[in-house]
């Protein structure tokens, strides 16, 4: 399988990584090696927040994180500020993994809003992602941070799926937040229900 058929091409506002031969050669040799190729495309814009799902097993996170590196994308994850001890807090960062405390007077998701605000690179992108069930079982209802934070931010959601059945990470369109968070959650999960995990789909 050649590289362009294993990973979509990032557009000129995609946050990137410093570049790296080797770890984009080890990311596509990973997606290579499992079968595992993306679909769709990446939006154009500095900053959004992008969703995961479903999210069923820790596979995921390898795959997840070898396309992570065969792309070059510089997206941030959330971390505990308490795991930010030297040396694991540079290889943390250096990852991608950004540090905010739970414990704060400003809660999290007004932390991480003001970082998609206001802490971009220094061209001024920020991608921030996570996972919305928040846990790898089956679950009826998502966790509302992702809305909450895209919306303080005021940038769109971006929908990524892990489609197990055709081994398949696919990028789909932007969804623009309104003031209805339960229709906004509804309407992102209905168009995630044809795609199927490891150990199960969206309810």
């Amino acid at each position: 399988m050649a590289d362009d058929d294993i990973v979509l091409p990032l557009p000129p506002n995609a946050p990137r990584v410093k570049p790296s031969a080797f770890t984009r050669w080890l990311g596509r040799g990973i997606l290579a090696l499992g079968g595992w190729r993306m679909v769709g495309a990446f939006p154009d814009i500095p900053k959004l927040v992008l969703i995961g799902a479903p999210h069923s097993s820790n596979w995921d996170g390898v795959w997840g994180f070898a396309a992570k590196m065969a792309l070059g994308l510089d997206i941030k994850i959330l971390g505990k500020h308490q795991l930010f001890w030297w040396p694991l807090g540079p290889i943390l960062r250096r990852l991608g993994v950004i540090a905010v405390d739970r414990q704060a007077t400003a809660g999290v998701v007004e932390q991480l809003a003001d970082m998609i605000r206001n802490d971009g690179d220094h061209d001024g992108r920020f991608w921030f992602g996570l996972a919305p069930e928040g846990t790898r079982k089956r679950v009826d209802h998502w966790k509302t941070g992702f809305w909450k934070i895209a919306r303080a931010a005021d940038v769109p959601v971006l929908p990524a799926y892990f489609h197990y059945p055709d081994k398949i990470i696919g990028i789909g369109p932007l969804f623009h937040l309104g003031d209805d968070m339960a229709a906004d959650i509804q309407r992102i999960r209905a168009w995630y229900l044809p795609w199927q995990g490891k150990n199960h789909g969206i309810v």
